[in-house]
């Protein structure tokens, strides 16, 4: 088993650059208003966030959520601290130029670490977009997600043909098909992983409701499920990043403890599988 002294922080492939191996996810908590009693929690969150950094993941499909890291994190001053990730999410070379503009300006900043293609959305025409922003310096990383493993052939084919630097996909100790070939195919290619829906929309949670969890995970230096789950991801050495999503300090603290200490070894990471197959 591996032990890491401080926060687990991974390369992104085919370059130096380190990142934070637990980063931030903004699907629905970051879909808020302007009150205050709503902003506030978030801003404790980025604040105890940007202390370690690494990834927080938005897109023009989550509501407000663009317009809120962007206010919050000028309000702090932690953008230094902060891997800004995002999505073009539209059809047209055009109105995806728009949006990507809109995004720069929702997130006031004039660079974006990483830009992604939304579900697969038109890739073929925001691609180009993409890689011609990246030559000119406007985004640093470019990306494909995709929220369902029905998708993982198109993912598949689409790497081989653009080759992008990250992609973002569906892979939990529960959904384990991105182990057959996309986790492979990603590491033969240098690309990046990105790993969202960590807890299944908390499935994972309602799956070990009032169940303690077992003596054995004290091995891996686990505390709570959360920890469980987010180690299982972070020991596959291709993920280089989970992106769990909370308006809550004491969650967000409790989930970056997932990056720290003894991560599984194959024979844990088997044992972990059969035990939550059974439930």
């Amino acid at each position: 088993m591996t032990v890491q002294p401080e926060i687990l922080k991974r390369p992104i492939p085919g370059t130096k650059e380190m990142i934070t191996a637990v980063g931030l996810g903004t699907y629905n908590v970051f879909d808020v208003g302007l009150l205050k009693a709503d902003r506030d929690p978030l801003k404790e969150v980025l604040r105890h966030f940007a202390e370690a950094g690494g990834i927080v993941d938005s897109s023009p499909m989550y509501g407000n959520s663009e317009g809120v890291v962007g206010d919050l994190v000028a309000e702090l001053g932690v953008r230094n601290s902060l891997f800004l990730a995002t999505k073009v999410w539209t059809t047209g070379r055009e109105a995806g130029i728009r949006q990507m503009e809109d995004s720069l300006r929702l997130l006031r900043t004039n660079v974006i670490d990483l830009m992604q293609v939304h579900n697969l959305m038109d890739w073929e025409t925001h691609f180009k977009t993409l890689r011609s922003w990246k030559g000119q310096g406007r985004i640093r990383y470019t990306g494909i997600t995709h929220y369902a493993t029905s998708a993982f052939g198109t993912m598949e084919y689409v790497m081989k043909a653009v080759h992008p630097d990250f992609i973002q996909i569906y892979y939990s100790i529960v959904t384990r098909e991105a182990e057959e070939r996309l986790l492979p195919l990603a590491a033969d290619l240098s690309i990046g992983v990105i790993v969202n829906r960590p807890f299944e929309t908390a499935d994972l949670f309602g799956r070990v409701r009032r169940r303690p969890l077992p003596p054995w995970a004290k091995e891996i230096e686990c505390t709570s499920w959360a920890q469980f789950f987010l180690k299982f991801r972070l020991s596959s050495p291709t993920v280089t990043c989970t992106i769990p999503a909370t308006r809550n300090v004491a969650h967000l603290l409790d989930d970056r403890k997932a990056g720290y200490g003894t991560l599984p070894d194959i024979r844990m990471r088997k044992k972990m599988t059969r035990y939550i197959d059974t439930l």
